[in-house]
């Protein structure tokens, strides 16, 4: 492919994905699940975690999504082996798109589905521990089809989206039922003021 829009990182990861699960969940006995995405518009992910003594011992992951979705989820699954739960809890799209050594503007909301999904499986070993809320961002919940939060819409705008369409290309926002639009778009008047921009 002579016209190939990703680094090479992207490729490596793409063609040779890391900690990919291979067979089905059963065969990787998890402390934790997360699973995240809409099948709806082709990209779901599932994020499986081994943890000892809240360090990330192994990961395991499954993605229908597209290359970019592939690359940035086996660069996280890299990253967070060995990681201490709170750390890997901070982990955003674009400490990953970085790693790869970026990724075209129009795919930036593919990387957002791995991070999404590590959240969700720390949320899920912190109750299965009785500590369930432990690492909550404090945060508002905007769309809850998809966990999309105030502060998820707030790095969307300082990464450049100003319009619903641009929200969406970043976040996946509304893309399940929609009912979110309203609020996500009062959100993103009120940042234009904060931030004047």
């Amino acid at each position: 492919m002579s016209d190939w829009l990703y680094s090479d990182t992207v490729k490596d990861h793409f063609t040779n994905p890391r900690n990919a699960l291979l067979g089905d969940e059963a065969s990787f006995p998890a402390d934790a699940r997360g699973q995240t995405g809409n099948i709806k518009c082709g990209d779901q992910m599932l994020m499986l975690l081994k943890i000892q003594d809240d360090i990330i011992i192994d990961v395991r992951w499954k993605t229908y999504g597209c290359a970019s979705a592939i690359a940035s989820t086996s660069m996280l699954s890299e990253i967070i082996k060995g990681m201490h739960i709170k750390d890997a809890y901070t982990i955003r799209p674009e400490d990953l798109v970085k790693k790869l050594g970026g990724l075209p503007d129009y795919k930036i909301h593919c990387s957002v589905l791995g991070d999404k999904a590590l959240r969700a499986a720390i949320d899920d070993y912190l109750a299965k521990t009785g500590r369930a809320g432990l690492l909550k961002e404090n945060a508002t919940e905007i769309c809850h089809c998809l966990g999309i939060t105030d502060k998820d819409i707030e790095a969307a705008f300082h990464q450049g989206a100003r319009t619903w369409e641009a929200l969406q290309q970043a976040t996946k926002i509304g893309t399940d039922c929609g009912t979110c639009k309203g609020n996500a778009l009062e959100l993103l008047h009120q940042l234009t003021h904060i931030y004047g921009m």
